[in-house]
């Protein structure tokens, strides 16, 4: 059995949204009790991670090591029709995730006690992102 739903997040540019309760609920909605769950975003230019969700200084550190991985703006990048950040938006989404499969058990997510589901905007301006989540169970 499965059950999928897309979740529409607005992003407020370069940084990481929480996604946790959204995901969490679209499990409790599916009404199953134990399989897996697949997050899925649609874009080339904002990745999925699990990651610490009780210390901010970790998501700003790990943007602090993509942005040195991948730089805005640097001038061996042949992509760059949507501006300096183009090219490196979507390297930053290469080098880390579109999609995440977690368990679930007893209808919710079996998640570790400071992990969080994190949407990753690699874009300096806000966005809408659509994720899909897929509920197999």
């Amino acid at each position: 059995m499965a059950h999928q739903t897309i979740l529409e997040f607005a992003t407020s540019g370069r940084g990481t949204c929480d996604i946790t309760d959204a995901v969490a609920e679209v499990v409790r909605a599916s009404n199953m009790q134990c399989g897996l769950v697949q997050v899925f975003v649609q874009h080339t230019s904002c990745s999925l991670t699990i990651t610490e969700n009780a210390d901010p200084d970790v998501r700003r550190d790990l943007e602090t090591i993509l942005a040195r991985l991948a730089p805005d703006g640097d001038p061996a990048y042949r992509h760059d029709a949507e501006g300096p950040d183009d090219m490196a938006a979507h390297a930053r989404s290469m080098l880390t995730n579109t999609g995440l499969t977690l368990p679930f058990g007893g209808g919710r997510l079996l998640l570790g006690t400071w992990q969080g589901i994190y949407l990753w905007e690699h874009r300096s301006a806000p966005h809408r992102r659509k994720v899909v989540v897929t509920v197999i169970g």
